[in-house]
């Protein structure tokens, strides 16, 4: 569990998810804790890092990219385009013409010629995925990404999009308590050979045992307009919450280790790519590779969580109508 294929890459199971240290979560620290972080993890050995063009509006990008330039050589750098900011708002653009700017702004903000791991961070919908996947391939043969990746889709556009181009990776929201890969996207990937990112392994936070009442969110922090983080749902999730941290100091790791020990246990063609703030977090989420769950733990994590325990739909019914994943009745 220590070491996985990602395409042509091998890296450790669980990477750094980027986006918390420019976006998404309220106020983002400042630059030098975010570079603080990123030279943590080149430190203790992660060497598969994610960001987008839509974190931070760029931002993102370019924190990384200053930062891991000194160590571009040893590290998989994967990023995305399709979906960015424009004039203060999130836009999804996946024509062609759209996704070669987002390229060459990337490249430019990365400090780098080439980007290991591109994905399409969301399908625009009005253009058919084949014409998106067509312009991400011409971007390979150029020679300046090395590998395709999807991001929140179904297992039929997986599939359709693999046929135009090998897809190395695709990556969505999975956890203990957002199991909707496990409809039939794991499985294609299983088929196809391509391997799963998990981003959100710790469910927005809330199983690190760490999850703040609703109102203490800060004023522009995203779970403010997740329905689990809203009640109804919220008071009802918490009820599991404390035999969930139970289970944890039975398997003597901390909540973070057991979401993320039970994601890598799922499969292994499965990575992923926690994000955190703090350094004593990162450490403590990359140690999670090495704890290893009883097929009775397993099966205890299971009954607790899964889709028939946890209340309410990850996303709202807007940001829902914007992706392609499957989901539960």
């Amino acid at each position: 569990m220590q070491i996985r294929e990602l395409g042509a890459f091998r890296v450790p199971a669980i990477g750094l998810g980027c986006m918390n240290l420019s976006h998404a979560y309220g106020t983002s620290p400042p630059p030098e804790v975010g570079r603080r972080v990123l030279e943590k993890a080149i430190d203790i050995g992660i060497t598969h890092f994610d960001t987008a063009t839509l974190y931070g509006f760029g931002r993102n990008e370019a924190l990384v990219g200053a930062a891991l330039k000194p160590h571009r050589r040893e590290i998989l750098l994967a990023s995305k385009c399709g979906t960015r900011g424009v004039d203060g708002k999130r836009e999804i653009d996946g024509r062609p013409e759209v996704l070669a700017k987002d390229l060459e702004a990337s490249l430019q903000r990365l400090q780098t010629d080439v980007i290991d791991l591109y994905y399409l961070h969301r399908w625009d919908k009005r253009i058919p995925i084949e014409e998106s996947i067509g312009a991400l391939s011409g971007f390979v043969k150029e020679g300046k990404v090395r590998a395709i990746g999807l991001s929140e889709v179904s297992a039929a556009t997986l599939r359709k999009a693999h046929a135009v181009h090998p897809i190395a990776a695709i990556q969505s929201e999975y956890s203990l308590w957002t199991r909707n890969a496990e409809i039939g996207v794991l499985e294609a990937c299983r088929e196809l050979e391509v391997a799963f990112v998990a981003f959100s392994p710790l469910g927005r936070g809330f199983l690190a045992a760490a999850a703040l009442e609703p109102d203490q969110l800060a004023e522009k922090d995203i779970r403010r307009h997740m329905p689990r983080f809203q009640e109804p749902h919220f008071s009802r999730n918490r009820r599991w919450l404390e035999e969930f941290k139970a289970i944890a100091a039975a398997v003597d790791c901390t909540p973070a280790q057991l979401a993320l020990a039970w994601v890598l246990r799922q499969g292994p063609f499965i990575h992923a790519i926690p994000g955190t703030t703090s350094p004593q977090h990162l450490d403590e989420d990359f140690r999670a590779r090495q704890i290893s769950l009883s097929q009775d733990i397993l099966d205890k994590l299971d009954a607790l969580i899964n889709p028939s325990t946890v209340s309410g739909p990850r996303y709202s019914a807007s940001t829902q109508a914007e992706i392609d994943t499957e989901e539960f009745e």
